[in-house]
């Protein structure tokens, strides 16, 4: 997990990386599923997934068919210890179903 690119006021965000060839959809299907959580904002621009009150993650994915990794960026309205905790969590969880998760590498922020 990086710790918190943001240093201003909210939303703060925690970045897990993934070396996984998958689809920004189905990374969120995988998201929702192992979080117990819904895909918020499907089919737009921006969809995401709440994790908690006040919480949510997002799927970022590599450009211009770049390999992987993917970002998972965890957000928290309230603080980056939140973000953090969340993070942590789904971490967690994304582990059990098989995923490689870590944190961003100095080249990759």
């Amino acid at each position: 997990m990086s710790p918190g690119r943001d240093r201003g006021p909210g939303p703060f965000v925690v970045t897990l990386v993934v070396d996984l060839p998958i689809a920004k959809p189905d990374a969120l299907d995988v998201i929702a599923f192992v979080s117990d959580g819904a895909i918020e904002n499907a089919g737009t621009a921006h969809p995401r997934v709440g994790l908690g009150r006040g919480t949510w993650a997002e799927v970022q994915i590599p450009k211009f068919a770049d390999p992987p990794p993917l970002a998972v960026d965890v957000w928290s309205e309230e603080s980056w210890d939140a973000a953090a905790t969340e993070a942590a969590r789904l971490a967690d969880a994304l582990r059990r179903v098989g995923w490689t998760v870590r944190g961003p590498r100095a080249d990759e922020v």
